[in-house]
């Protein structure tokens, strides 16, 4: 397996965005942003389709769409977004604006599968550097406003009243998940992006109460996630983003169960 090219590249731009989502992913789901994840994955796809439609680099593409989204998101204020009804209109709005760009790009069916479902497999070294130098950056600007993201995104009226800059906070975290959400759109697809940012990071909290502890968890979920994907994908020739999406299920559902066994001996022993 290991000695074709695509298969290393593969694994490597597999594991360097599923860091990325791992860390990232434990914040979406602690500020309650699993839906703009799935928003922002439509407007990426109207992204890469316009970027097809115009010849230009579709992580370009995926970048432009997905940044003005968020500042979008970020203008409207994040706690009304979660709120409005609006946010069918977006999603219903950027799913149109997909299919437009690529009917009148006159797109073949195979590049819309991959911006739907993703392909791994079709990686080369300009995409690896591309997705080092975003995975450089958003674990960066994460690891340096570390204390401030974790305190408003666990403790919201704490950081408000420590007077820390809350708007600044959110619309630099949604642009983050702009960027993280423009390469993982190549591993898992623009429909199913949404599932590897957010999936792991739900997992982790069943194991462990641990901030630093549901990082390093949804770490090691959403690689072995994207491992298991690209071996079986490799032996069964079936899609690699069900792989991912399926193994992810199957470890938030274990974490649940454990979760539930440890709190009924919680409860017997005291």
């Amino acid at each position: 397996m290991f000695q074709y090219d695509f298969m290393q590249h593969a694994f490597i731009a597999g594991t360097l965005i599923a860091m990325m989502c791992g860390v990232i992913g434990v914040f979406i789901i602690a500020r309650s942003l699993s839906f703009i994840a799935h928003t922002l994955s439509h407007i990426g796809f109207a992204g890469a389709a316009f970027s097809a439609y115009a010849g230009i680099d579709p992580l370009l593409g995926l970048l432009l769409f997905t940044i003005a989204g968020a500042v979008g998101v970020g203008q409207l204020g994040v706690r009304m977004y979660r709120r409005d009804a609006s946010i069918s209109v977006i999603l219903s709005l950027a799913l149109g604006l997909g299919i437009l760009f690529l009917s009148l790009g006159n797109i073949q069916g195979n590049y819309s599968r991959t911006l739907l479902f993703g392909s791994v497999v079709g990686i080369d070294m300009q995409d690896i550097w591309q997705i080092v130098l975003i995975t450089v950056f958003v674990l960066v600007v994460l690891a340096v406003g570390y204390r401030w993201l974790k305190f408003d995104s666990f403790d919201q009226v704490g950081a408000q009243s420590a007077g820390l800059p809350i708007r600044f906070i959110s619309i630099g975290f949604l642009l983050l998940m702009a960027a993280a959400t423009s390469v993982t759109v190549q591993i898992v697809g623009a429909l199913l992006v949404f599932a590897l940012m957010t999936v792991p990071a739900a997992a982790a909290r069943f194991y462990t109460q641990s901030i630093f502890g549901m990082i390093l968890i949804s770490t090691l979920i959403a690689v072995l996630s994207v491992w298991f994907g690209l071996i079986a994908g490799y032996y069964t020739n079936a899609p690699i983003s069900f792989f991912i999406v399926f193994f992810n299920a199957i470890s938030y559902f274990f974490g649940m169960f454990f979760h539930r066994v440890r709190e009924r001996r919680r409860i017997l022993v005291s």
